[in-house]
């Protein structure tokens, strides 16, 4: 007789498929659009051409891939209105909003530590 803790995974199993779906998010929104756009939605609501606007040098087709990206793995929610022409709007997500402070938390600290980045990448090259 198959008991529920049986059916469960075991707690490992958990962690592997959590480090899997990390790594697979991660590459994905530390791309360098990416970034770009988390920042520029912010708390905002903007459309595609806004975005493509705001969004320095970034082309239609990048924009394109770097939201449905985003859409899929729900740090970007996408709401298109009938209305003629069609309207399309861009939010990120409440996991989007905090994955936006995080990445500005790394931001901080590059911030706070750059003189002793900068200096460390020196000696390193020099030493090279």
């Amino acid at each position: 007789m198959e008991t529920e803790q049986s059916r469960r995974p075991p707690e490992d199993a958990d962690e592997t498929r959590v480090h899997s779906l990390a790594q697979e998010i991660f590459s994905g929104t530390a791309s360098k659009w990416a970034l770009l756009v988390i920042n520029t939605l912010g708390t905002r609501t903007l459309r595609f051409t806004d975005l493509m606007t705001e969004v320095e040098g970034v082309s239609h087709k990048m924009l394109t891939q770097t939201l449905r990206g985003l859409e899929r793995d729900g740090v970007m929610h996408r709401t298109v209105h009938a209305t003629v022409p069609p309207r399309v709007d861009y939010r990120l997500t409440e996991a989007g909003r905090e994955l936006r402070d995080r990445i500005n938390g790394m931001c901080t600290w590059t911030r706070r530590y750059l003189d002793e980045i900068e200096s460390a990448r020196r000696r390193f090259d020099d030493g090279q």
